[in-house]
């Protein structure tokens, strides 16, 4: 009888929730170089695609302000009379029977601005022509959510190797990057409207953002040589 109780008990201690999370789950590959590779792969990526999509949005940034700066230059242009440049209005008025000496004056002193006119709307049409905007717009889109779910699994991946996460400045980066990326993110309803606060807050958490990505992949380095050192393929 005695035997028989013992036997159901170890029974049940092997089958008890206690024993199987003390074996812990299988992950397969998961828990191998393969899966261990896969986070600092993407990251590499997401960084790549950060400064490119920095690039890209301050392109789009640049080809929304020239049209202050050349609406600018053309307010200091004197009256052109009707012509559709300084240099017509220039060569009309030297050829005018009266010639106004003063006026020819004021025109060639604005052809150097009305150059520059020329120079800043060439520039603005070759933005334009790239589609700055949507590339912005689509490579923030892929950043925020690759980003977030390798910033996720991560950390699963080190708990299902190690049954624990290991705080340092590398987890702490990663969290704050991902904060910073959905603050860049919920900037943009308002950046649609015209909302120059939220341009600001955006710009200046995708720059706080890049910051961060630097730490982090410098941090990462000896994560990434110690996980080769201690994990086999696959």
């Amino acid at each position: 009888m005695a035997r028989t109780a013992a036997i159901i008990a170890s029974t049940a201690l092997a089958f008890s929730p206690l024993a199987a999370n003390a074996a812990g789950p299988d992950w397969g590959i998961f828990e191998g170089r393969t899966g261990s590779l896969l986070h600092p792969i993407a990251m590499f990526g997401m960084a790549a695609i950060s400064a490119s999509t920095a690039f890209l949005g301050f392109q789009w940034r640049r080809q929304r302000t020239l049209g202050d700066e050349i609406a600018a230059l053309k307010k200091s242009l004197p009256d052109l009379g009707g012509a559709a440049s300084v240099s017509e209005a220039l060569a009309a008025a030297e050829s005018a029977e009266t010639m106004d000496s003063s006026y020819v004056a004021k025109l060639k002193a604005a052809l150097p601005v009305a150059n520059q006119i020329d120079e800043l709307t060439q520039e603005r049409k070759e933005l334009a022509s790239q589609g700055n905007r949507d590339k912005h717009f689509n490579q923030g889109a892929l950043l925020l959510f690759i980003g977030t779910a390798f910033a996720i699994e991560g950390p699963l991946n080190t708990y299902a190797r190690a049954g624990k996460l290991f705080p340092g400045p590398h987890l702490y980066a990663g969290a704050g990057l991902v904060v910073l990326w959905a603050l860049a993110a919920a900037m943009v309803p308002a950046m649609q409207k015209g909302n120059d606060t939220a341009r600001a807050v955006h710009i200046g958490a995708n720059i706080g953002g890049i910051g961060l990505f630097v730490w982090q992949v410098t941090t990462g380095i000896p994560i990434l040589l110690k996980v080769v050192e201690l994990t086999k393929w696959p």
